[in-house]
């Protein structure tokens, strides 16, 4: 039985993005984000559901990020808009 180049050893053929790399864009998924805030806060998923102070916590270090994101993405935005002479 022979393989392709192009497929692996299953037998599937493998998709090739022509897309330079460097061009792709990567996006931050949001459950990512709810991983660090509750690595941060010590708490599990458990407690987050079962625990409605934990929940409290989480949310609301959830949103001071979401606040702080916006906030940069504005800053950002001012400095693009109005150029230190």
């Amino acid at each position: 039985m022979s393989v392709e180049s192009n497929s692996n050893p299953l037998g599937f053929k493998l998709r090739r993005s022509r897309a330079h790399p460097e061009a792709r864009v990567s996006y931050v998924a949001p459950h990512q984000i709810l991983r660090r805030i509750l690595n941060f806060t010590g708490h599990s998923i458990d407690d987050v559901i079962n625990n409605p102070i934990a929940r409290r916590k989480v949310l609301h270090y959830y949103r001071m990020h979401k606040l702080i994101e916006r906030r940069m993405e504005i800053a950002e935005l001012e400095k693009q808009w109005n150029p230190i002479s």
